[in-house]
């Protein structure tokens, strides 16, 4: 399972790469607003930023939600770095625009999914990711995990190669079920993957021994 860290903040991106399990990064306007990133050359410039610091794939959204507009914006972002994938929405100008991207070569995330309807035709269209958003599916008390094993059978039976990327993942928990399922990717905040870290009895055993080793050096 590939973990991505779901922000814009580089000292977030810095400390996940560092932790040696970091695959990727995802951003979208929000989270750009969120650091105070604004201006078109602004947000292009910190989008090589964080390719600079990390070595995995780094999702760009478009703002533009015209086809005509999103493959102008998508090439444009595509054209910033290697490691760019251009994040569209999963719209009718989405899709459309999500195959022409994949049969020039450019990769694509399919953001805003909520439907296993709508991952079929991210993966028909040939996006390298479908991006499930699982928890804003739970805040509405639907069944994001759910989602994700609907989309995983699908998948699994046609055999497309698009990676499931569970998306607005909000706890642990999310992410050991989601690997339980089978999703490809995971993406969220970094206080989630340092929370798989977290257990007492790791705490109490560190102590310890720390305790014990004490006691026998003095």
């Amino acid at each position: 399972m590939k973990f991505f860290i779901d922000t814009a903040n580089l000292k977030d991106i810095k400390e996940a790469q560092e932790l040696g399990v970091l695959d990727g990064v995802t951003t979208n306007p929000s989270l750009m607003a969120k650091e105070d990133i604004t201006g078109r050359n602004n947000i292009l410039k910190h989008y090589v930023d964080i390719c600079n610091l990390v070595t995995g794939d780094v999702s760009a959204e478009v703002i533009a939600t015209e086809y005509d507009l999103m493959v102008k914006e998508g090439e444009e972002l595509a054209e910033l770095h290697d490691q760019i994938v251009v994040k569209l929405p999963t719209t009718r100008d989405g899709i459309r625009a999500c195959k022409y991207f994949s049969d020039k070569g450019i990769r694509v995330n399919m953001t805003l999914v909520f439907s296993p309807g709508q991952a079929l035709l991210c993966a028909k269209a040939g996006a390298a990711y479908c991006s499930p958003f699982i928890g804003r599916l739970d805040d509405i008390s639907t069944d994001g995990l759910n989602l994700i094993e609907e989309i995983r059978l699908i998948y699994d039976n046609y055999g497309y190669e698009t990676e499931i990327l569970a998306a607005s993942v909000r706890h642990t928990m999310h992410i050991v079920n989601c690997a339980k399922i089978g999703a490809d990717v995971m993406t969220g905040p970094l206080s989630v993957i340092l929370g798989l870290l977290k257990h007492p009895l790791t705490d109490l055993g560190l102590a310890q021994f720390l305790a014990d080793y004490e006691k026998g050096n003095k």
